[in-house]
């Protein structure tokens, strides 16, 4: 049965022992989040707070932190709900009698509507606007004060009406104000830079607490204009109620836990964050549109919802790659050629997507690319892996073979500079703008119709890595540990090597990618001292969210030739912290050794 709002959630969770109660206080200001992502970590339950320190509201955290609470939400797996979303588009493509009658859900796409009610349950009690009284986070030692982690934000475009669900964080600047973090590439900025353009304020609602299709639906990727709200109710197989607001003219879902209303004023920024974002890092403060608070809405005896991100893994590693199950096979009705991909949430999901390709002539996969390049929220990818169709692309390892195999740069790498980039990724130095890199590791192309067989090149391959090799790595690395500031090396799949270096690490790349001791190997990465090698997670999450494709990968030789770069032996990434990088991400010692103290009386 679908769920219709949180609480009913819940109550499933704690029937499965899936949820559970924390009755001893806690503290909103960081006691939380370093319980959450420690639970996320051991795979705990769902929790729910019943006593937070200065709030009279229990807070529920981690709902969908897991995949089988995912799977619970849905009523089945993630790539199920992308097959029938396939199914359906494909027998609409060729409509008829007996392809309607015979194989559409029809309850489903019935019911895939959004009912408006003048009231509902989210209206029963109005207040004055007041956010001092909510159980609010704040979740790491230098964020900016406390934060909304988990609202849906429901706006409408002024001019189309077409409505938009997103997920933003909001900094709460005082009793009736907060930050509104509209990204780049994001519905509800879109809709606010039409009302801002026309000098309007544009009514906002804000839930907090909503049935887990509806949460689910404001993170997915949806295509621009694409209703969020109809999503969840073909994800629920029932419809998205909505409840006219008290105090603003706008909607809200009806069985909210808690809805904010207010306006945002057009021409106001203020400065917003930094916040321990899901990059790691701190990301800095820069000038965002105000949301001003005119009533908060609740339902009696109400649950308030909160999320935390930082380094991997949280919560939003669930989350991110149920969506990607869900809309990722959509993108084959555009890019017949693409057979699979995966966002690695290791690398805050944007830094890096690998795809999976089977093409039909040279180079289809590089147009599969860069199509999805200039598509939706994956516009904001920073790397793009290309790989054979049959490539498990969550196992690093037979991405690594795949590299080592067939990655040549002189024909299969390409620089994208001075684009737009995730507002999150600070490692330009311009926000919203930086670089992008395609490796194409996919084996020999395939001849398409009219093609002579001499016309595709074979692919080099790569060198035979024997016990000579391998000894010649082993001593260079030896020698070079002895180095000052040389700290552990690592080397994966016979292609790739991580050094971890003191200090700036650009004239140690330089110096790796030209050493002929190193022959045989394709990439070099060097890390600073806080990315452990020995964690695969850290490991790949401090290599990809470190670098700017265009000012920090280097390779043995670089040459243009007329306005074509040209790229020969190894590839160089220096991954290392530099000057002006904001902050990784770390609790207060104090909170930790709290937290350890106390351990066993949250789970008693």
């Amino acid at each position: 049965m679908p769920f219709s709002d949180l609480r009913s959630f819940l109550t499933h969770l704690e029937r499965q022992g899936d949820l559970h109660r924390v009755r001893v206080e806690v503290d909103p200001e960081y006691e939380i989040a370093e319980i959450a992502q420690r639970a996320i970590r051991e795979d705990k339950p769902a929790l729910l707070f019943e006593r937070v320190h200065g709030s009279r509201y229990p807070v529920a955290i981690n709902v969908l932190g897991t995949r089988r609470r995912v799977e619970a939400a849905l009523g089945r797996a993630p790539e199920a709900v992308g097959a029938e979303l396939i199914a359906v588009f494909e027998r609409l493509r060729r409509p008829s009698p007996r392809t309607i009658l015979s194989g559409l859900p029809l309850g489903r796409l019935w019911n895939a509507r959004v009912e408006k009610r003048a009231t509902g349950p989210a209206c029963a009690v109005v207040e004055d606007p007041d956010l001092d009284s909510l159980p609010i986070l704040r979740c790491w030692p230098e964020d900016g004060g406390r934060f909304v982690t988990f609202g849906l934000v429901l706006t409408a475009d002024p001019r189309s009406g077409e409505r938009n669900l997103g997920l933003y964080r909001m900094h709460v600047f005082g009793p009736r104000e907060t930050g509104m973090h509209w990204q780049i590439q994001k519905g509800g900025g879109f809709h606010y830079h039409v009302a801002e353009k026309q000098g309007e304020a544009l009514p906002v609602t804000v839930t907090i607490g909503a049935d887990p299709c509806l949460l689910l639906s404001a993170v997915a990727p949806l295509p621009e204009g694409v209703d969020e709200l109809l999503f969840a109710a073909w994800l629920r197989g029932g419809p998205t109620r909505l409840a006219h607001a008290a105090r603003v003219d706008a909607w809200a879902p009806e069985s909210a836990e808690f809805v904010l209303e207010g306006l945002v004023a057009p021409g106001e920024r203020r400065l917003e964050g930094p916040f321990g974002d899901h990059f790691g890092h701190y990301s800095h403060a820069a000038p965002f549109p105000v949301f001003h608070l005119e009533a908060v809405t609740h339902r009696r005896d109400p649950v308030y919802l909160a999320s935390v991100v930082g380094k991997p893994p949280q919560e939003d590693r669930a989350l991110g790659e149920a969506v990607g199950a869900m809309m990722g096979p959509l993108v084959r009705l555009v890019h017949r050629e693409i057979t699979d991909l995966a966002a690695w949430y290791e690398a805050g999901f944007h830094n890096l997507l690998v795809v999976a390709v089977e093409e039909r002539y040279a180079k289809e996969g590089l147009r599969a690319a860069l199509g999805l390049l200039g598509t939706g929220q994956l516009s904001l990818t920073k790397c793009l892996l290309l790989v054979d169709q049959g490539t498990d692309l969550r196992d690093w390892r037979q991405i690594l073979a795949a590299i080592r195999d067939h990655f040549e740069p002189s024909e299969d790498f390409l620089l994208l500079p001075g684009v737009p980039l995730d507002t999150l990724d600070f490692t330009s130095g311009r926000m919203n703008l930086g670089s992008k890199m395609i490796l194409d590791a996919t084996g020999k192309r395939a001849v398409g119709p009219g093609n002579r067989p001499d016309e595709v090149a074979p692919r080099t391959g790569a060198a035979a890595v024997d016990g000579a090799m391998r000894e010649r790595w082993s001593r260079f690395l030896e020698a070079w540990r002895r180095e000052p500031g040389a700290r552990q090396a690592r080397i994966d799949g016979d292609c790739w090597l991580t050094v971890q270096v003191e200090g700036p690490g650009r004239a140690l790349v330089e110096r790796l990618v030209a050493e002929p001791a190193l022959a045989g190997l394709k990439v070099v990465v060097a890390v600073s001292p806080d990315v452990p090698l020995d964690d695969e997670t850290l490991h790949l999450w401090g290599m990809f969210t470190r670098f700017d494709a265009a000012k920090d990968v280097v390779f043995t030789e670089s040459r243009l030739v007329g306005a074509w770069p040209g790229y020969q032996g190894r590839m160089g990434i220096d991954a290392t912290f530099k000057e002006g990088y904001p902050r990784p991400v770390v609790m207060d010692p104090e909170t930790v050794r709290k937290v350890d103290r106390r351990w066993n009386e949250y789970w008693s």
